[in-house]
């Protein structure tokens, strides 16, 4: 897989798409935005000709239809969008963006359970 491009916030919506049932063609992608979005086609298609040109997807002309593919996991993006937001929005720092987040949140007695043993798993 290549490196990770800078992806907006439209074009994950996109690449979520992608990522769940990929191959996928370009009106497969289509019908499962305009479920979520009241965005024309060309808006999508447009997307995702942006996202070939990022270096996210790839395609493969079949006939008149075109099936996209990620060449970028999900995974790599989510940390590499992860680490941008902890960048700009709190210099790096991890543990005000926890404190904000916990106390900002309702968590529940399973989820609190939870978050105490990844902190005491890293701990050790």
């Amino acid at each position: 897989m290549k490196s990770i491009p800078n992806i907006s916030d439209a074009e994950w919506l996109a690449m979520k798409a992608v990522w769940a049932r990929s191959p996928i063609t370009a009106n497969e992608v289509v019908e499962a935005l305009s479920e979520t979005t009241s965005w024309k086609p060309k808006t999508i298609m447009t997307l995702l000709n942006r996202l070939v040109k990022k270096g996210a997807l790839g395609f493969e002309k079949e006939g008149r239809a075109y099936r996209y593919y990620p060449l970028v996991e999900e995974v790599a993006c989510v940390r590499a969008e992860s680490r941008s937001f902890l960048e700009r929005v709190y210099g790096g720092a991890l543990t005000p963006m926890l404190a904000h987040f916990l106390e900002e949140s309702r968590l529940s007695k399973k989820e609190t359970e939870e978050l105490k043993r990844i902190l005491d798993r890293k701990g050790k």
